[in-house]
């Protein structure tokens, strides 16, 4: 199974900016599914999860207030909506769900 996210890209201390990852199959309509993050020389670290019913289940407390997570089952699609966003969130944001990973998508926030 491989995740495809995307989205990621460059916008300033303050903006927003939205990931999606989605599945080929329906990988992502019947599981849970969580995003990570990893910036250089750290370690990858869980942002945001969502269960198989679309409710959103845990946010580190960086992200809380700022950044949201859903899902389009009919899309096998999993979103996160990232708002006020600082440089420290830059980082590469991975997708998750269960033993399969998305590629990775680069977000960077400059100041």
């Amino acid at each position: 199974v491989q995740l495809q996210a995307c989205g990621g890209g460059l916008v300033q201390a303050g903006g927003s900016l939205g990931l999606s990852c989605v599945s080929p199959r329906r990988t992502l309509s019947n599981n849970g599914a969580g995003w990570f993050r990893q910036a250089p020389g750290q370690e990858r670290e869980l942002v945001a999860a969502i269960n198989w019913r679309g409710e959103p289940t845990y946010y580190a407390d960086s992200v809380k207030g700022r950044f949201t997570v859903s899902r389009d089952s009919a899309k096998n699609t999993v979103y996160l909506h990232m708002t006020s966003l600082e440089p420290e969130d830059t980082a590469v944001y991975y997708c998750n769900c269960g033993p399969w990973w998305g590629q990775g998508t680069l977000v960077t926030v400059s100041s």
